[in-house]
């Protein structure tokens, strides 16, 4: 695994914010430039803590000059690797800690279309092709130019219930409500270099590379990392009431590499405009590619973080909000009409200019290494060095 074009390609004026593990500390906040790795402790103690000032990028550049320096930044990349790791060494962590993880699914027609395949294949992959060819005879791409809640959109919703093609999934895609669910907890997130799972009982899943902002207590969306929220087809498809079990095991979620905080040359507009590309490539030789465009999605971002904290649902440690993903592979693998699932040892590659390339290796829930580093674990180390007040 390569650690080339992890940071964005304008790095040099980008405010990267991280977490690095320290053998004799535990988790440190840091700031990330090509060279090096800075500890921000100083500023905050915890990512939450920074994302809730009222201007982390003021913060951070009138604290600059003051900041320690842990590491060289190519060093804890490479000590990331975590098949190579030197857990004595600095390695990268994700980038977020109290913050509660959610993510807004359905929310590219295309992803949409292909949940409303799992539901009617009922979980197995060699119905799917078949299901998508009699959906797309009826459906086809009418549904690019739908607005969610809009008129046109119930009246698209009147037409399949009449065929008998209406689905939950097509409700929370162009209805007026968004699909918004906790994807997983705080602290449960994996960072670049570190396996990611699967559940050993899946045979038909895929990654789902997404853009995940970085929302302060205040619901004002501070920064952007990338993210692979990995998902079980079948379990899902089985049954959405199997979603907790399709989306939240032991490394399921990875952020990463670092937060990219707004400032003049990253905004949310920029968001808006990412390309996402997204490669696989397996022990056995086998490569997918693919990619998956913001500027497509059905459901404005900031109206996304709207649905999800206002007064109705409060988040006093801000959160990390999954953008969704419209990238949904059919590319056969294992045999014809058989689609896309991963295997053990696959590497995946997030990516996008602005925010770099999360990279990731796959392997089964069971055999990664259990979380065990709670909240209490860090407030116990926070206590330690005098950082809690």
């Amino acid at each position: 695994m390569s650690h080339m074009h992890t940071l964005p390609t304008d790095a040099d004026r980008a405010l990267l914010i991280g977490r690095v593990w320290l053998a004799d500390l535990g988790p440190v906040l840091c700031l990330v430039t090509p060279d090096a790795v800075y500890n921000l402790s100083s500023l905050a103690a915890t990512c939450a803590d920074l994302l809730s000032l009222p201007s982390p990028v003021l913060a951070i550049a009138a604290a600059r000059a003051q900041l320690p320096r842990i590491a060289d930044t190519p060093a804890v990349l490479a000590n990331s690797i975590e098949a190579a790791r030197d857990t004595s060494q600095p390695y990268f962590l994700a980038p977020c800690d109290l913050q509660p993880i959610k993510a807004a699914g359905v929310t590219f027609v295309a992803s949409m279309l292909e949940r409303v395949i799992e539901e009617q294949a009922r979980g197995d992959a060699s119905r799917a092709q078949a299901v998508r060819a009699s959906i797309s005879q009826i459906v086809g791409d009418n549904l690019r130019a739908v607005v969610p809640g809009s008129d046109q959109a119930m009246q698209v919703k009147a037409l399949l219930m009449q065929q008998g093609l209406w689905s939950q999934y097509l409700e929370v895609g162009i209805g007026k409500d968004a699909e918004v669910f906790t994807k997983s907890q705080a602290m449960s997130a994996v960072g670049w270099g570190s396996e990611i799972g699967i559940h050993p009982e899946s045979q038909w899943n895929n990654p789902e590379p997404e853009i995940v902002l970085a929302v302060s207590p205040s619901g004002k969306a501070v920064g952007a990392a990338l993210g692979n929220d990995v998902n079980l087809r079948d379990f899902e498809g089985r049954s959405a009431l199997l979603l907790g079990k399709a989306k939240d095991n032991n490394a399921s979620c990875a952020i990463g590499p670092f937060i990219r905080l707004f400032d003049a040359h990253f905004t949310i507009d920029t968001v808006r405009q990412c390309d996402i590309s997204l490669q696989v490539t397996g022990r056995d030789g086998f490569v997918m590619q693919g990619t998956s465009s913001l500027g497509q999605i059905s459901r404005d971002p900031l109206d996304l973080v709207g649905q999800t904290i206002n007064a109705n649902h409060q988040y006093p440690d801000g959160f990390m909000l999954f953008l969704g993903t419209m990238f949904a592979p059919t590319q056969d693998r294992f045999g014809p009409g058989q689609g896309f699932t991963h295997a053990v040892g696959d590497t995946v590659r997030v990516g996008t200019p602005a925010l770099g390339s999360l990279v990731n290796t796959i392997n089964t829930c069971d055999q990664i290494a259990p979380w065990t580093y709670g909240t209490r674990d860090l407030m116990r180390s926070l206590a330690r060095r005098g950082l809690l007040s």
